[in-house]
């Protein structure tokens, strides 16, 4: 059985209008801060405190949804977070208020990626999960591209503060998709999956499995570990870019930092289908190290050459690595609680590592950009990504079921 076309295509819109929507963070905070006359170490700090948030919610988050079930109400109240967040950043931009504003963003974040996480778990077929998994990146990184290209046309010729109102106007049709996704489809989820975790509460067979035993998993224990190196690499790396485009390039900074989005983007919107149908047939463990080389091939790239066009060019890795892990973490972790249950909290365990990282991350390259300069930090967040490859080489068992479980994928037929 699978899920009506209606609710799938709202799944669809839904990863697209988060996306545009979310595109308001992130690098155009830094190069409206820099604009401003903030230091990248005052910069980080405020990044970090929205990394902070995350943290703090991750693991309330995921254990919310476990026990409820509550995945579109999560994600209506973290919508409307987002958009409170980025109404704040319309104002000026004193400390306070952009500090209050990334730790509402911070929170938010986090109860709508597991949510959503969670409603394409109820809504996909078992052998499908993969594919669909792709299939939320691509709608993702459209949404992301056509987001960052309208804030960033708006900051460079109208203001810099309308590019954060527009981002907030699209919440609505944000909030219109997730309507569309219906309850009847989240209630029949056991009729198309056997995971312990995708039906309502009420429908599972069984208890799911103790948190002690969840944690002892050595799976999910390297898979916590390889998310904060990776993080730890990768967070601030376009946001140390973007602090690079704004001393060089004036009021072209936003059009350039939008640039640097937009790239990658399009080449996760083409790829990350891709990436899951290659999953299911082939496993995970060698697609998510190839994935996380794009960390530390980028960063040296950084340091190896500042100029705005070379780290343009080099910013493309960062589409291997969002379509690799905006599908295989969630994947990996669909394997490891599929007899036990427990999905959303061991996302957000993998959610929670992954923010300690990026908290640490954005800090300690901030500092290090402050007292060394921007190559160095970029080496710092090399070494990062390339610890995370050789933790996943040594540690990280493969995790996917033999294919012969999934007949359809091994045909090639397409994902419903």
């Amino acid at each position: 059985m699978k899920a009506a076309d209606s609710t799938l295509r709202s799944l669809n819109g839904l990863n697209f209008a988060i996306a545009a929507m979310q595109a308001g963070f992130g690098p155009f905070v830094s190069v409206r801060l820099t604009a401003n006359g903030w230091d990248p170490g005052a910069i980080g700090l405020v990044l970090s405190a929205s990394a902070i948030a995350a943290v703090a919610a991750q693991v309330p988050s995921g254990i919310l949804i476990d026990r409820f079930g509550a995945k579109r109400p999560m994600a209506a109240l973290a919508i409307l977070g987002n958009m409170v967040a980025l109404l704040m950043l319309t104002l000026a931009p004193g400390f306070l208020l952009v500090l209050g504003a990334e730790v509402v963003q911070g929170g938010s974040a986090v109860g709508l990626s597991l949510a959503v996480a969670a409603i394409t778990l109820g809504v996909s077929r078992q052998e499908r999960l993969g594919e669909r998994l792709g299939r939320n990146v691509r709608f993702g990184a459209i949404g992301a591209s056509l987001g960052t290209v309208a804030l960033g046309l708006i900051g460079t010729w109208i203001a810099p503060g309308a590019a954060f109102l527009l981002a907030a106007a699209l919440g609505v049709p944000a909030l219109l998709a997730l309507r569309g996704i219906r309850h009847d489809d989240l209630a029949t989820a056991h009729r198309r999956t056997a995971h312990h975790t995708a039906p309502l509460p009420h429908l599972r067979r069984s208890p799911p499995m103790p948190v002690g035993h969840l944690l002892r998993q050595r799976g999910l224990l390297a898979l916590l570990g390889c998310m904060a190196l990776f993080q730890l690499g990768n967070a601030s790396l376009l946001p140390l870019a973007a602090t690079a485009f704004a001393h060089e390039a004036g009021r072209r900074a936003d059009f350039i930092t939008a640039a640097a989005v937009i790239l990658p983007q399009l080449l996760a919107a083409a790829l990350s289908p891709r990436v899951g149908v290659a999953a299911q047939l082939h496993g995970r463990r060698l697609l998510l190290m190839l994935g996380l080389a794009a960390v530390p091939l980028r960063a040296l790239a950084f340091a190896a050459d500042g100029s705005i066009p070379f780290m343009l060019l080099a910013q493309l890795l960062d589409g291997i690595d969002a379509a690799a892990i905006g599908v295989l973490l969630p994947l990996i972790v669909a394997d490891i609680t599929h007899r036990g249950g427990r999905f959303n909290l061991a996302l957000g365990l993998a959610g929670l590592a992954s923010s300690l990282g990026a908290s640490l991350g954005t800090t300690l390259s901030g500092t290090i950009a402050d007292h060394a300069g921007l190559p160095a930090a970029f080496l710092a967040l090399a070494v990062a990504g390339l610890a995370a490859i050789l933790l996943v080489w040594a540690l990280l068992p493969e995790t996917a079921p033999l294919s012969a479980a999934y007949p359809a994928v091994a045909n090639g037929t397409r994902a419903s």
